[in-house]
């Protein structure tokens, strides 16, 4: 089957976000077929869950302290923070070819994918069911990297991939970020919590790529792994591509009149 291959480089967050939507509405349309978009965030980007308080999760005074954008997501979950990181999107239409499943198996055949890249970037993630969060929600919860998902790939125990899923018609967007780094000190200063304990316990459980490799990757090869595992894995052939001029025109409506909105954001 073909599909769509886009690297996008690295984009403000507000329009990296209509983007995976401009194309989503193109492939649940049947404008387009599957989309593999892998893409980066310049400056870095926090992004919030569709749910997410602004206000209650996120130190916005910090945020902009450190000159990071701020953005809502249309998918579920938590707030990520978005710098030395490769993300990844798939687009899909629902209940076809590898896709039939429920959205848990949706979540299952993609996570199989990244670990396969994982894998052949010298790392042994592992897959396992995410699980429901049980008791009273705790401040550092507000972090995507400390939370349960559907499927969780896990390094010796610390989550290393955060994903998150929007269907709308006959498509499906599930965007993830896969971080080489992360300054836990930073994720420290924009998230509520209790500042007397040091951000390396406070996010013991958040990884990172480069915690664990053998060597420093960098962004172009772990783009290359995720291109190369997608294609074995979910047995398809590239064509190399960009937008089209109307999934650019839509994206940048939806960039000015909802992703820089105010009234999107602070909801």
């Amino acid at each position: 089957m073909e599909w769509r291959y886009i690297n996008s480089g690295a984009l403000p967050g507000a329009m990296n976000m209509a983007l995976d939507e401009a194309l989503l509405q193109s492939v649940a349309t049947g404008a387009s077929p599957p989309i593999l978009r892998l893409y980066r965030w310049q400056p870095a980007t926090v992004t919030l869950g569709y749910a997410q308080s602004a206000q209650g999760d996120i130190n916005l005074e910090a945020c902009r302290d450190a000159n990071l954008d701020l953005v809502r997501r249309i998918t579920g979950g938590r707030a990520v923070l978005h710098a030395c990181e490769v993300t990844y999107a798939v687009i899909a239409p629902v209940q076809q070819g590898c896709f039939e499943g429920s959205v848990l198996e949706c979540y299952r055949v993609i996570a199989e994918a990244l670990q396969l890249a994982l894998e052949n970037l010298g790392l042994s993630a592992r897959l396992v069911p995410g699980r429901r969060q049980s008791g009273p929600s705790r401040p550092d919860r507000a972090v995507c990297f400390t939370a349960p998902s559907q499927y969780e790939l896990l390094i010796e125990g610390c989550k290393v991939a955060g994903s998150a899923q929007k269907r709308q018609g006959r498509g499906f967007l599930q965007h993830g970020s896969l971080p080489l780094e992360m300054d836990l000190d930073l994720l420290a200063r924009i998230l509520p919590g209790n500042r007397d304990i040091p951000a390396v316990k406070r996010f013991q459980k958040v990884g990172w790529l480069n915690r664990w490799s053998e060597r420093p990757l960098n962004i172009a090869e772990v783009e290359a792994a995720l291109v190369t595992a997608f294609l074995h894995h979910l047995d398809v052939q590239w064509l190399d591509s960009q937008p089209s001029s109307t999934e650019l025109q839509l994206a940048e409506r939806l960039c000015a009149e909802k992703y820089v909105n105010p009234e999107w954001t602070f909801r």
